[in-house]
């Protein structure tokens, strides 16, 4: 986690043509126009910190307190671009989608052990 939030430009600099390649073929066969680079940024930041949310709360046993962590290590990643990264981008929106990230992790949690109760 830390190699991706700290690496020192944006991570997916490299994949930039093929993204927007990409996006141009699934909007031409039918895939809506919102789906485009900021909600696949936004999706891939929630999908990053899901893992982090279940560990928490397996760790834990708590799905606020995993979702608040969730939401205190997004911002200190943020903090961290912001002034150490100069050619990152330290953004409030990942921090909603990186903190959602984490508290759909931890309701993964709750439907596990909810299930595992039966």
């Amino acid at each position: 986690m830390a190699s991706i939030a700290f690496w020192p430009v944006p991570v997916d600099s490299a994949a930039g043509s093929q993204l927007a390649s990409a996006l141009s073929w699934l909007h031409a066969h039918g895939i809506p126009a919102f789906v485009n680079y900021e909600f696949v940024e936004f999706a891939a930041n929630v999908i990053f910190f899901m893992p982090l949310g279940l560990i928490l709360s397996f760790a834990l046993h708590r799905f606020w307190f995993a979702c608040a962590l969730g939401l205190a290590t997004s911002a200190l990643i943020e903090l961290g671009q912001l002034f150490f990264l100069p050619n990152r981008y330290a953004t409030p929106t990942d921090v909603v989608a990186n903190t959602l990230g984490a508290c759909l992790g931890a309701g993964l949690w709750l439907v596990v052990r909810k299930i595992s109760q039966r």
